[in-house]
């Protein structure tokens, strides 16, 4: 275990920890938004247009309607990565690293505008009728580099069992441990068997739960922060003097980038 716990250390180091991953990170945003012409802002009406349900299609392809694809996308992105991403932000490199990851978060958009895209139009439909696309598929068949598809789905299957799945499971294992004495591992069996009855639905399930649990989710998640803002009012502007006044140091920049890189995993 401590080599296999090396070996992840060497890699992070070598990846998320070098110093050209934010210069790519940021690049491969920032090209593909002036390329494309700002879509992150010129598409944001048509896009709360689809999401909304007022765009709807009957002769489509895919199994899901926009919200539920929305939310579903959101089910992985609410939760331990974006919350402790902006501590571990702060942590790093002040307060200032928060405008990194908002810079980071606004042409990140345009990538995965991208990344949405092209799994798209490269998705397939299966023999059962079910459809299946993303990344991998675009790389076998836009890229003709099938090596990299099986190992890009590869890694993220290790991704999903370890960053997407272990950190939340054993956060909520630990909260009802310390608060109500439950065993973790009770925890742990009753939220992997209930994610297996999830899953084993496929996505139609997978999307029909997301979208009934992430907008009470997100109600909470904003709810929450509204609360600590407003008995906080104080300090809100002082706030963003603290992010604006470093801004161009170089551990905000890191900190930023290093947060970012955490939320989006």
């Amino acid at each position: 275990m401590d080599q296999f716990n090396e070996f992840l250390i060497l890699l992070d180091s070598n990846l998320s920890g070098s110093w050209w991953f934010p210069i790519l990170l940021v690049g491969t945003g920032i090209f593909f938004t002036i390329y494309l012409g700002f879509p992150q802002f010129r598409f944001f009406g048509k896009a709360w247009h689809l999401v909304s349900g007022k765009n709807k299609k009957t002769d489509s392809d895919g199994e899901t309607t926009a919200f539920e694809a929305l939310t579903t996308a959101m089910s992985g992105a609410v939760g331990t990565g974006n919350i402790g991403g902006v501590a571990l932000a702060i942590w790093t490199g002040g307060p200032a690293a928060i405008f990194w990851m908002w810079i980071t978060a606004i042409f990140g958009m345009t990538t995965k505008f991208v990344e949405v895209t092209m799994g798209h139009k490269y998705r397939t439909k299966l023999a059962d009728g079910s459809i299946s696309g993303g990344p991998m598929y675009y790389i076998e068949s836009a890229l003709n580099m099938k090596w990299a598809g099986i190992l890009f789905a590869f890694l993220m299957m290790i991704t999903a069992i370890g960053s997407g799945n272990m950190p939340q499971i054993n956060n909520i294992a630990l909260v009802m441990n310390t608060e109500f004495s439950v065993p973790k591992l009770f925890t742990g069996l009753f939220l992997g068997i209930l994610l297996w009855i999830i899953i084993i639905g496929g996505i139609k399930r997978i999307a029909s739960v997301a979208s009934k649990i992430i907008p009470i989710m997100g109600l909470i998640y904003f709810g929450g922060a509204l609360i600590i803002l407003t008995e906080n009012y104080q300090n809100i502007i002082p706030s963003f003097n603290a992010i604006f006044s470093q801004v161009f140091t170089g551990s905000a920049a890191v900190g930023g980038f290093l947060g970012a890189s955490f939320a989006m995993s």
